[in-house]
């Protein structure tokens, strides 16, 4: 008679991970573990013939789950943005190691890698060899500095 209490967090636990597995993982796959703790929970209950210490261990996992577990699933899952190949060049220093002027590109060197370049405004002043810029923006693979 108890029992069906346990199935019940089983069958719930089960419903919930086929859920957040249709929806594809959209709620962070918070779903999906609280129905491994409900279907786990309703497991221990069947093992013991107890809706009681079911419902206890389903709440229990539950807890555990929300209050420790969780942050540290998020902080696996979130994707961080870090620049990379010609994205991680944007607003770093170089030297003009062949002069730069309005409608005469020229050359810069970044770190260990020398670039085309060609003044951001069109209208600035010329930067000669050994002046420092900055890059502003990228053209295909002319850096536009200032």
């Amino acid at each position: 008679m108890n029992n069906w209490v346990n199935w019940m967090l089983v069958i719930v636990g089960v419903v919930c991970i086929i859920v957040e597995l249709l929806m594809g993982a959209i709620t962070g796959f918070d779903l999906a573990l609280l129905g491994v703790a409900l279907s786990a929970g309703g497991a221990v209950g069947l093992f013991f013939s107890s809706a009681k210490i079911g419902l206890f261990s389903a709440g229990a996992l539950a807890f555990v789950y929300m209050a420790f577990i969780r942050r540290w699933v998020r902080a696996k899952l979130s994707v961080k943005n870090q620049p990379s190949n010609v994205d991680a060049l944007i607003g770093r220093t170089g030297i003009v190691t062949s002069r730069i002027a309005a409608h005469e590109p020229g050359r810069v060197k970044i770190g260990e890698e020398v670039w085309r370049a060609e003044l951001a405004r069109q209208d600035g002043a010329a930067r000669d060899a050994g002046a420092e810029i900055t890059v502003e923006s990228i053209e295909g693979v002319t850096l536009r500095v200032m």
